[in-house]
């Protein structure tokens, strides 16, 4: 599913030249518009890979899970630590579960 990006979140990465989100699409999808929040331009072409949602500093991004797996208000939220990326499951019934991986790249 596309990212859905909460206005009252966003706040465009301070309003940079390219916010991160931008920076990190494949797709080129994720602007920002002209009240200085990011969208993404082009729903049907994005990949679903969650780049710009794993990168959002302030947490304005989200995926939702498609309808056929979870209905509408299931949600996948990822939180990137330095070492590590912990996903947030949200099922249909408000379920919370939490699932840590260490990332496979070491830190520089």
């Amino acid at each position: 599913m596309p990212p859905r990006v909460d206005k009252e979140k966003c706040d465009g990465c301070k309003a940079q030249h390219e916010p991160l989100c931008e920076q990190v699409c494949p797709g080129d999808l994720m602007v920002l518009g002209e009240s200085k929040k990011a969208y993404c331009r082009s729903l049907r072409d994005c990949w679903d890979c969650m780049s710009c949602t794993k990168i959002c500093p302030v947490g304005a991004i989200e995926t939702r899970i498609p309808y056929q797996l979870g209905y509408h208000v299931a949600k996948l939220i990822p939180m990137m630590g330095t070492d590590s990326i912990t996903w947030t499951c949200i099922d249909i019934n408000g379920n919370v579960e939490h699932f840590r991986y260490k990332n496979r790249v070491e830190p520089e």
